[in-house]
């Protein structure tokens, strides 16, 4: 009696196991595998007089919701990593004033080590009239920088020019930077008339406010999209409406909003022309000295998209900047 009641429940108890362990199996088959995403980081200084602590891959956190995502690698963009294909993007709609500031910029581009190659082009029409493509011959990048036009054409849009930029930039295994000087106002679609209603005698009538321009959101997803991390200097355009506080602010908050999500930097003081570039484009420089390349694995969803993450360190006087999405493969 009491083998049959030990044989009983051995039975039980294998085919509990059994059907627990197909559950796992079932399981472990249907979950997708994880698939390395690729990402340029910048380590920076909290304190900006200080020097920057160097940062090991342990030092590095990626977090998607509540959950920690798997550091694989953290190289430093220096030695054999250096590569930096830089763009300098120049609004046309600027106030020729802004020549003042042309040599700073020339001599940061005359700076530039041997692993960067610079383009030059000028924003206008939505588009990006490209004067000067890639090249590692810095003399030549300097040369093709010029006054802007300082006039305006009938789209004018810093955002949709950057989105031409990037859809059109030949993916590569290097950090991929662009550098806007611009006033960040959008010419184009920058006021969204919106109607309200006086009395009953009268019609609707519409009253034109500028927000923040709808590109913004577009360049910055595209740029996430595509690993291109995009940094500002402000200057001030032309027009009626760089004469307007308001349109120069909503201008101003469109170039921080895109700075910041694509893990750059919007240099300004203010809405005011900057006095020199030469300041902010050494801290830009310091960002460049700090970067990394980080990967991590990340789980993919059906469909291939633009995943939220947080990357953090707890290293002293260190913060990470990084871009607020990555591009997450398709679950194969």
């Amino acid at each position: 009696m009491k083998r049959n009641e030990l044989f009983r429940g051995l039975l039980i108890a294998s085919c509990v196991w059994a059907s627990s362990a197909g559950t796992v199996f079932a399981q472990e088959k249907a979950a997708p595998k994880a698939v390395q995403v690729h990402v340029v980081i910048t380590n920076e200084a909290e304190q900006p007089d200080s020097e920057v602590p160097a940062l090991r891959q342990d030092d590095v956190k990626v977090k998607q919701g509540k959950t920690f995502l798997q550091v694989t690698q953290l190289i430093p963009a220096r030695g054999d990593a250096a590569a930096l294909q830089l763009f300098i993007l120049i609004d046309d709609t600027l106030d020729t004033h802004v020549g003042n500031n042309l040599a700073d910029l020339k001599e940061f581009v005359n700076a530039q080590p041997a692993t960067t190659a610079i383009g030059i082009g000028y924003m206008s029409n939505a588009g990006v009239n490209i004067v000067q493509n890639f090249t590692n011959e810095h003399a030549l990048a300097v040369k093709a920088i010029r006054l802007p036009r300082g006039n305006t054409s009938t789209m004018d849009s810093p955002y949709l020019s950057l989105i031409s930029l990037v859809k059109g930039w030949p993916q590569q295994n290097v950090r991929r930077e662009v550098l806007m000087v611009t006033d960040g106002i959008d010419r184009l679609r920058g006021e969204k008339p919106s109607p309200s209603q006086l009395g009953p005698s009268f019609g609707p009538v519409y009253h034109s406010m500028p927000t923040i321009s709808p590109d913004v959101n577009s360049a910055s997803e595209i740029s996430q999209r595509y690993n291109v991390l995009v940094h500002s200097l402000y200057a001030v355009g032309v027009g009626r409406l760089a004469r307007s506080s308001w349109d120069l602010q909503i201008g101003l908050s469109g170039l921080s909003k895109l700075a910041d999500e694509t893990g750059g930097e919007c240099f300004s003081l203010g809405t005011s022309n900057l006095v020199s570039f030469k300041p902010y484009l050494e801290r830009l420089q310091k960002i460049f000295d700090g970067q990394y390349y980080l990967v991590f694995l990340a789980t993919p969803g059906k469909k291939p998209g633009l995943q939220r993450v947080k990357v953090t360190t707890e290293v002293p006087n260190a913060e990470i900047a990084a871009p607020d999405n990555v591009w997450v493969a398709a679950a194969k």
